[in-house]
């Protein structure tokens, strides 16, 4: 008996009559129309487990009938023994499970859009850009996923990708259905539908080039002669590539014409109908029985040649049914339904036409190889060369109707009628590489010396047709269709066209142009080219490392401009190290939150950043932004704080979350400080000091051991400490200066005695006298306290130990001329200062022999001060 196992390539089953007769009808669309799609969940287009890596490699064996059908799958890595493969039952009772799963299967008891669909959708209404809205969870979404995935398992990945994709599309529908086709929601879902399925091109294209390069290593070619039209294509498709991933192509377009079709099973008004032509046939009843003569002419017989062999027209009920029918066989046939399309003919009464659509499959007798007694039955068609010429000429036979014609030139590999019907790029592209494939069979037939004569009458054109995907798409670039060149313009089909060929460079300078564009590009759109080339990295994948980092830079400054902040980090760790650090310090200078700071950079420790270099370059880059000239001061008043010196006290806390960056706190404190005192801005000098935790010279003393050094703490550091304490001693000193001037000033006053007082008014003047005595006592104390103290605070500056204020102890640290230049620039202007207030403190305080003594410790060879 036949084995009715199933090919390797057999579509996924299709759901039941009676569960389809329980879910809502959808209205059956022209081909090209722009018809949504609301079901199909994301699918491999092959049946491959999920990461090719941790799979073994296997010959393939494909069964190539299914692969030339309108709508076969290649079959690159299921295998069955050729004997066992099965011919096309057209029997009633078998042909559902052919097909593929219905868009909507599983939903049986419940409606499309769910109640939490629904509710979700009158939420987003209430946004001002509802699309926006509700797809702006794809951003973290898709990083997550990207960083859950491990390089090995990069198809699960873009499997998940497209699953993200999809979930959006069927929320956004809902919200479409309620807010209008020409809502910017709608362009919203435009733009993620076409990302879906560049999702699953990419997917279907690349699992076959990655396992195509595994089991280049471990395989040769090897073609075994054969008798089989069926095993010699078999073949080919084994060994050729190009053929291979065209077919992936014309899978990959049928797939999303399908998607597009909906289950529409049930609403189509000739599943009612068993007879064909039935006006027709009913006319010529009543005319047999009246004897009378038709007032319209009409055919006088009902075989299927009969209205182009009379010249003589069908009943007018009748042409309008089989035109109606025709365009749906035919939208049917380019999303890859044959078997569907065969159904239909059948419950309309046309089972010769669907016979018609049968002729194609490849002549098998496995009784030839296979050694077995029992005669197995034989596939195909073993007069397939009669069966194409005669569809060829029906395709090129005007009289027919356009759709009829581009049903049998897509069974044929006749272009020109096919392009007819086509509206869109991808009608287009789908005919081009459809009669691609088929033209390449036949030229590998022929030159097996298995071709029929029948095929060798075709035209020259067909059988001389050289056939390349380049040459696909410059027929496209030429194509008289105004819609067909707007949409070969569009972003995403220019990626596909670029994925298809496999052209990395011309794809990496598009996105560069378009980069360049004055017109920014959708934030949608930007994300996908973004985890495009994550995706090519991951396969290692040779690509323009410039263009691959203007995207990343592009797709960041994006996630910064939204304030996306938990993202950012992610993809600056995907550009080189250096340029890294320096996007990732751009953007921190942004965060003026407090509170955002530390989760900014953890983010950054968890993405693998150089956090120190960061925080180094942040700061940096903030106290360089001021023009202002290092040079001496004319002002001889306090300058006040401006909101650019508020910047630069406030970003050191990016050093001061992390104990390990305490050194490097210290030397951009020190630098900012020193600008601070040049421009006497002493009040912004002080809040710097502030910022510095007291125990940051433990710190680093503490850190510098536990990492096991016996030897002394590293010169730049050790010098950052003494610069510290040089400029604490700078500030104390001015501090006490500011309180003895502030002392001084407010003396208590002496009261004014009264002329001619009265005794009473003398003893109240008395008192005042006594209490000014007591006031005044008390004041030249605190005065002479604060005298000694600012005395002894300025002399801590001017005879600052080891070697003087502001100079390096240690000489063999890396040279820093402008930290030297300003250190040298600070002597100068700061110790001339403070021995002026100095002198002015001891001359109002009638100490004369100490400012001798000021002047002979500034004259002496010891401390050099003469020489600032």
């Amino acid at each position: 008996g036949q084995s009715e196992l199933p090919s390797p390539v057999v579509r996924d089953d299709e759901v039941t009559i009676a569960a389809r007769r329980r879910r809502k009808k959808v209205a059956f669309p022209s081909p090209g129309s722009p018809v949504v799609s609301t079901a199909t969940p994301a699918r491999s287009l092959l049946r491959t487990p999920a990461s090719l890596y941790r799979q073994a490699v296997t010959p393939r064996v494909p069964d190539v009938s299914s692969i030339l059908a309108t709508g076969g799958r290649t079959p690159r890595y299921t295998h069955t023994p050729r004997n066992a493969l099965s011919s096309l039952n057209l029997d009633d009772s078998d042909w559902t499970n052919t097909m593929y799963t219905s868009p909507v299967s599983g939903l049986e008891n419940t409606s499309f859009f769910t109640d939490d669909i629904t509710n979700l959708s009158s939420a987003l209404l209430k946004e001002d850009d509802p699309g926006e809205a509700a797809a702006a969870s794809l951003f973290p979404e898709f990083l997550g996923s990207f960083l859950k995935h491990s390089s090995s398992a990069v198809f699960e990945l873009l499997e998940e990708y497209q699953a993200l994709c999809q979930d959006k599309v069927d929320v956004l529908q809902s919200v479409v259905l309620r807010a209008g086709q020409n809502s910017k929601t709608a362009g919203v879902r435009w733009l993620l539908q076409q990302e879906n399925c560049s999702w699953r091109l990419i997917t279907s294209l690349y699992r076959d080039r990655v396992q195509l390069a595994l089991e280049d290593d471990i395989m040769t070619d090897m073609v075994v002669p054969s008798e089989s039209e069926k095993v010699v294509v078999e073949q080919l498709f084994q060994r050729d590539a190009a053929i291979r991933q065209s077919q992936l192509v014309v899978d990959w377009l049928e797939s999303i014409a399908k998607d597009q079709i909906g289950d529409f099973s049930d609403n189509i008004e000739y599943y009612a109908k068993n007879v064909c032509w039935e006006n027709t046939l009913h006319a010529l009843k009543l005319r047999r029985q009246s004897g009378a003569a038709f007032t319209v002419p009409l055919v006088t017989e009902l075989d299927p040649d009969a209205p182009l062999r009379q010249q003589r027209p069908l009943a007018d009920l009748d042409r309008e049914d089989d035109a109606r029918l025709l365009k749906n066989l035919f939208t049917l046939i380019r999303a890859g339904m044959t078997e569907e399309a065969q159904r239909l003919c059948k419950r309309c009464g046309q089972a010769w036409r669907a016979a018609t659509l049968e002729g194609w499959k490849l002549y098998h007798d496995p009784n030839m190889t296979s050694g077995s007694k029992e005669l197995q039955p034989v596939e195909g068609n073993p007069q397939r060369g009669i069966w194409k010429a005669c569809c060829w000429r029906m395709a090129d036979e005007e009289q027919l109707n356009r759709y009829e014609r581009a049903i049998y030139a897509g069974l044929s590999g006749n272009l020109k009628p096919l392009l007819a019907v086509c509206e869109s790029w991808e009608d287009c592209v789908w005919a081009h590489f459809r009669v691609m494939v088929d033209s390449l069979v036949e030229k590998d037939l022929m030159s097996s010396g298995m071709a029929h004569q029948e095929v060798e009458t075709l035209p020259r054109e067909y059988l001389e047709a050289n056939w390349t995907m380049e040459k696909v798409f410059e027929e496209l670039q030429a194509s008289e269709s105004k819609r067909v060149l707007e949409e070969t313009r569009e972003h995403y089909h220019v990626i596909q066209k670029f994925v298809i060929l496999g052209d990395l460079d011309g794809l990496l300078e598009e996105f560069s142009g378009w980069l360049t564009a004055s017109k920014p590009l959708p934030s949608h759109l930007l994300r996908f080219m973004t985890h495009l080339l994550l995706f090519f990295r991951s396969l290692g994948l040779a690509l323009k490392e410039e263009a691959c980092v203007d995207v990343l830079k592009a797709y960041i400054s994006l996630l910064i401009r939204d304030q996306q902040t938990d993202l950012v980090a992610s993809y600056v760790s995907q550009l080189p190290a250096e340029l890294a650090t320096a996007q990732y310090a751009a953007f921190l200078e942004t965060v003026n939150q407090p509170e955002l700071r530390p989760r900014c950079l953890q983010l950054a420790t968890d993405a693998g950043l150089d956090v120190a270099a960061v925080t180094k370059l942040v700061v940096e880059t903030v106290r360089e932004k001021d023009e202002t000239e290092f040079t001496h001061h004319n002002q001889t008043l306090e300058s006040g704080t401006t909101k650019e010196d508020l910047r630069k006290i406030d970003v050191i806390d990016w050093l001061l979350f992390d104990p390990a960056h305490r050194a490097e706190s210290l030397k951009q404190s020190n630098a900012i400080m020193r600008k601070f005192l040049a421009l006497q801005k002493h009040d912004a000098a002080k809040a710097v000091f502030s910022k510095v935790p007291e125990d940051s010279m433990r710190e680093i003393y503490c850190q510098w051991a536990g990492i096991g050094q016996t030897t002394p703490l590293p010169a730049e550091d050790e010098n950052a400490i003494r610069e510290h304490l040089c400029i604490r001693a700078y500030l104390e000193a001015h501090e006490a200066f500011t309180d003895w001037f502030s002392h001084s000033s407010s003396a208590p006053q002496k009261p004014a005695p009264a002329p001619d007082a009265k005794f009473t008014e003398r003893v109240a003047n008395e008192m005042r006298e006594k209490e000014y005595q007591a006031s005044l006592s008390a004041w030249s104390c605190r005065l002479d306290a604060l005298t000694e103290d600012v005395k002894e605070r300025i002399y801590n500056v001017l005879l600052f130990v080891d070697g003087g204020w502001m100079i390096d102890n240690r000489q063999d640290s890396e040279p820093d001329s402008e930290r030297s230049h300003q250190m040298a620039a600070l002597r100068s202007l700061c110790l001339p200062r403070l021995s002026f207030l100095l002198l002015s403190v001891l001359q109002n305080s009638s100490r004369h022999q100490e400012a001798l003594r000021l002047a002979d410790i500034i004259s002496s060879d010891q401390h050099r001060l003469y020489q600032v």
